[in-house]
């Protein structure tokens, strides 16, 4: 009987123990990890074989520690990446999707390099809000770049003379500020939970030569200023004359008159339709 007792309270002991030494690892775990950083990472939400097209809502999040985290481990802010691209390898339910599953890496993504048409250059223009149409240009906008200039009269060399005209047409921007097409759509698929922000530069594709056009033109006296085109205009007006005082006096009325034909033609049109 004595010595049932003494097993009993030696088992007793054991787990109580146990159960200290637990408690005791617990605090000493969460005393590690409490300052650590952590990160929110991609998981696959279901299998999914190689060639399969993700979708936005394939995936799903989970919160880790960055400590040892690879750089081929898809994060959260980078998620939008990985839609509509096509996996290389198959991925198991909650397996965490690496670049390498979409034959990619981080920078051909997210990049402004890859987004630039081949044969083309990207140059960054200073812009404000009155002259960015009121920081409404974003990126993949089309524009129209219009240029203002003043220079030394050749008649009166005693006298400024300003001119205006259009640049260049239909140019693509690339970026507002540092935010891409890509970082564009990010916002837009989380419902706007990162907000735009504001820019003083906008960066556009352009040909060799006219790159050197814009350098050039930023760098005389005068300003340039964008017209916001629909994206489904792509007409290029050819001929298009210098604009100067003289030039605004005598062109104004018809210039008006144009606008009334157009725009009466277009409301006539519409009426018809109805």
């Amino acid at each position: 009987m004595k010595q049932k007792i003494v097993l009993i309270i030696a088992a007793g002991m054991g787990l109580l123990a146990f159960i200290l030494t637990h408690f005791y690892l617990e605090a000493e775990r969460r005393e590690i990890y409490q300052g650590a950083e952590r990160a929110q990472i991609v998981l696959a939400r279901e299998d999914f074989p190689s060639g399969h097209t993700l979708r936005a809502d394939d995936m799903v999040e989970q919160e880790v520690f960055a400590r040892g985290l690879s750089d081929q481990v898809v994060r959260a802010e980078n998620r939008s990446a990985l839609v509509g691209r096509t996996l290389q390898y198959p991925l198991r339910q909650g397996t965490g999707i690496q670049w390498i599953h979409v034959g990619t890496n981080l920078r051909e993504l997210t990049g402004l390099a890859p987004t630039i048409r081949s044969g083309m250059r990207a140059i960054s223009i200073p812009v404000s809000a009155e002259t960015a149409v009121s920081g409404l240009v974003r990126a993949n906008d089309t524009v129209d770049i219009i240029g203002t200039f003043s220079f030394t009269d050749p008649q009166n060399p005693a006298e400024m003379e300003t001119v205006t005209f259009t640049v260049l047409q239909d140019v693509t921007i690339l970026a507002t500020g540092q935010d891409t097409a890509r970082v564009e759509q990010q916002i837009e698929i989380t419902g706007g939970g990162r907000r735009r922000s504001s820019y003083n530069t906008v960066t556009i594709a352009v040909f060799p030569q006219e790159a050197e056009l814009i350098e050039f033109a930023k760098n005389v006296t005068g300003s340039l200023a964008l017209a916001l085109r629909n994206p489904n205009d792509r007409r290029y007006f050819a001929d298009a004359p210098p604009i100067d005082f003289d030039t605004l006096q005598r062109e104004l009325p018809r210039l008006n008159r144009e606008r009334r034909r157009i725009l009466g033609g277009e409301e006539a049109t519409e009426q018809q339709r109805r």
